[in-house]
């Protein structure tokens, strides 16, 4: 058996693990030979010490293929990986909130002078002034708590959307917040309803500009069908997976005592009990995506990325905590992408669950990436992850 072990499949790789020039970015490819069989990388020969092999090999493309064959007695035998050459990378972070639906809301009954005279718009303008803030809103078409669609949003701020399109962009959560994991058994078709409905309805009242594809759907699971139609529309990330998966630490008292000790809540939970893990949790995976932030699937043609908070979830002192946790694997693993969010609702004092710190928690989120890690806000949707150096 042959095994190429230092790099995984989709592994998205910067001048950090190699030598980059203005042509290629030369790597170091690390495996293990059981045949001890002279090996060849990309038909380079490979340096061996008993079982292992390594050879440096250039990244010249975007998307690359690495082979490591060696030819035994028994055959010939491969192994095949794709990496990917974020080329020109530089620290850069995205940020999003999803369930918006209340500002839309409050504005239409409000209909104030300026959009951004809302608290909760002049908040995110002033975060973008002091912070550099790039934002999606994930947002709903149906308001569930007040009666309220989006089509009742007037376009009197349509100039005013646009004017900050740069930094704001609005797209499509789900209908409504209810029921939960909307798309995870959805049509083709009633995803695509959703989706133009969405997409007209903010081109009208913000401009063709503010709208931008989803990145993540409501509860991020999403049937074989409507995964497929996303992609379609031009969906190159998403968040973490997007196959069905159980989400949500379980409430202290049922973890196991090993499991206790952990602070930080997430919205994805691999329980630790070995069969269990390999069955709900893809725990490799979880794992390497708690790591490495991203990886890219070669025959989705996406990327997929981790998110490192969810700003709701934590307290405010939690943060700062978890985000030196974060970093430091980061600077280990040579990761360069950050991605947080956050959810509407817990900034309005009328819902039941306000938080009246989560402003202040999502500054905090957010100067944490921008200075601590020196990121740049970008869309992740643009380039890779936010970088476009290969459009250039």
């Amino acid at each position: 058996m042959i095994s190429i072990t230092n790099f995984r499949e989709g592994a998205v790789l910067n001048h950090h693990h190699g030598v980059e020039s203005s042509d290629a970015l030369t790597v170091r490819i690390e495996g293990l030979n059981s045949f001890g069989t002279p090996v060849t990388v990309n038909d380079t020969a490979a340096v061996q010490d008993g079982l292992h092999f390594a050879a440096e090999i250039p990244l010249k493309e975007k998307i690359n293929l690495v082979e490591a064959k060696t030819m035994t007695p028994y055959g010939e035998f491969s192994q095949k990986v794709t990496l990917v050459w974020d080329k020109k990378s530089f620290r850069r972070c995205r940020f999003y909130i999803d369930d918006n639906v209340f500002v839309f809301t409050e504005l239409a009954k409000q209909r104030p002078q300026r959009a951004f005279d809302h608290f909760y718009l002049k908040f995110l303008k002033d975060m973008h002034q002091k912070y550099g803030l790039k934002v999606t809103l994930n947002t709903f078409y149906h308001n569930d708590h007040e009666e309220f669609l989006l089509k009742d949003m007037p376009d009197i701020w349509r100039d005013e959307f646009a004017d900050n399109s740069d930094w704001l962009k609005i797209t499509l959560h789900s209908y409504s917040e209810f029921p939960d994991r909307p798309y995870a058994d959805a049509s083709r078709k009633d995803f695509l309803r959703d989706y133009e409905q969405m997409k007209n309805e903010v081109e009208r009242f913000a401009g063709s500009g503010s709208f931008i594809v989803p990145a993540v759907l409501h509860w991020a699971n999403l049937s074989p069908g409507v995964a497929d139609e996303l992609i379609k529309l031009g969906c190159n990330c998403y968040c973490e997976s997007m196959r069905i998966r159980t989400m949500a630490t379980p409430p202290v008292d049922e973890l196991p005592e090993n499991e206790r000790h952990n602070e930080f809540r997430s919205e994805v939970y691999v329980p630790s009990a070995a069969p269990l893990a390999r069955h709900y949790g893809f725990a490799e995976e979880v794992d390497y995506m708690d790591k490495h932030a991203c990886v890219y699937d070669r025959g989705l043609g996406i990327y997929f990325y981790h998110d490192w908070t969810i700003c709701n979830l934590l307290t405010l002192e939690q943060i700062p905590r978890l985000f030196k946790q974060v970093k430091a694997k980061a600077d280990h693993y040579g990761v360069d992408v950050f991605s947080a969010g956050a959810h509407e609702q817990y900034s309005f004092p009328g819902y039941f669950n306000y938080q009246p710190d989560h402003f202040r928690k999502l500054e905090t989120a957010l100067r944490l990436m921008v200075e601590d890690a020196g990121c740049k806000p970008v869309f992740f949707q643009e380039g890779i992850l936010g970088n476009t150096a290969w459009d250039e």
